[in-house]
């Protein structure tokens, strides 16, 4: 059974396709209007979302397809009164897939090991890959290609769209460099970073995590950056982060040493004056609307890609 829980685990092919198969659905979305017709998804959250339930909701929905929420803080699975192992087990006698957005890594790979149907991972503290594969699909749409650009991002890069980046760009072609803070904290996993090195040699790009924006900054064609204040950081933090992460904030004076058509990237949601300016994200090279409405047409093309992989389809 073929899942998606990190991008570690997808070959270069495989992120091709989903991007192509994305782009093809967004330009003619009446051909997968009923695909998935009589086929339903379950939606697990943990964490709570905007981007994430609509865009799957509403994927599937136009796909011909139903989907259906199942928020864990009003179950046993969320009370602990039911291990993952049997929710799942039940889970896949009703559904054709899952996805879920859980605080765990652990917890996907877990629902993965007793699943009977594909697992997609909407997000966990370790990993974000379809936002990074929605994200690929954003600059092949701005930029005609993806081989040899040039991906800088900024800020906190102990988390889960940094290790998705690190996983997915150098496999792609793109050079990678992550701006931060020292410190373990604000780096990325070593796990994560030793996979992108790895791959940044065998493809021959460039990878780089440095301390010094200016320098991450220059000859970007794509500058990136997430939120400070991640779900699971404390709001008593908010203070000492801002002076931490205030060297990285992408403002105009940042993004004029990138390209002069870099575009600006954020996942959302977005806080301006913290990693951003509100000059940059309202700004003529921020793509982050395209890029949130491309969350959708991803999503799309992974539901039917691993129900189709499953011989869950007939076409």
């Amino acid at each position: 059974m073929r899942h998606l829980l990190t991008l570690e685990d997808w070959s270069q092919e495989q992120m091709a396709e989903a991007v192509t198969t994305a782009r093809a659905i967004k330009a003619e979305p009446h051909k997968v209007a009923d695909v998935l017709r009589r086929k339903t998804l379950a939606m697990v959250f943990e964490k709570p979302s905007l981007r994430t339930r609509l865009s799957f909701e509403a994927g599937m929905n136009q796909m011909g397809g139903h989907a259906i929420y199942y928020d864990t803080s009003t179950s046993p699975f969320g009370a602990g009164k039911e291990t993952i192992a049997d929710t799942v087990r039940t889970m896949c006698r009703y559904v054709d897939i899952i996805m879920a957005r859980l605080f765990k890594h652990e917890d996907i790979l877990e629902m993965a090991r007793h699943a009977t149907v594909p697992v997609i991972n909407a997000l966990t503290n370790f990993s974000h890959p379809g936002q990074i594969l929605a994200d690929l699909q954003t600059i092949e749409e701005h930029k005609g290609h993806l081989a040899g650009l040039k991906l800088a991002y900024f800020g906190d890069s102990f988390n889960n769209v940094t290790h998705s980046l690190l996983f997915a760009c150098p496999k792609m072609g793109l050079h990678l460099s992550i701006a931060c803070p020292s410190g373990n904290a604000y780096k990325p996993d070593p796990r994560a970073l030793a996979a992108a090195q790895t791959h940044a040699a065998h493809h021959q790009v460039q990878l780089d995590v440095t301390q010094d924006a200016a320098t991450a900054a220059r000859e970007a064609d794509v500058v990136y950056t997430d939120s400070w204040m991640s779900y699971h950081i404390p709001k008593e933090q908010a203070g000492e982060r801002m002076t931490l992460f205030a060297p990285y904030r992408v403002t105009g004076e940042l993004m004029a040493l990138a390209k002069s058509d870099a575009i600006f990237l954020n996942c959302l949601p977005a806080q301006r004056g913290m990693e951003q300016t509100a000059k940059v994200i309202d700004g003529p090279q921020s793509v982050v609307f395209d890029q949130a409405e491309n969350r959708m047409h991803m999503h799309k093309a992974l539901l039917y890609l691993l129900l189709k992989e499953a011989g869950s389809l007939q076409e």
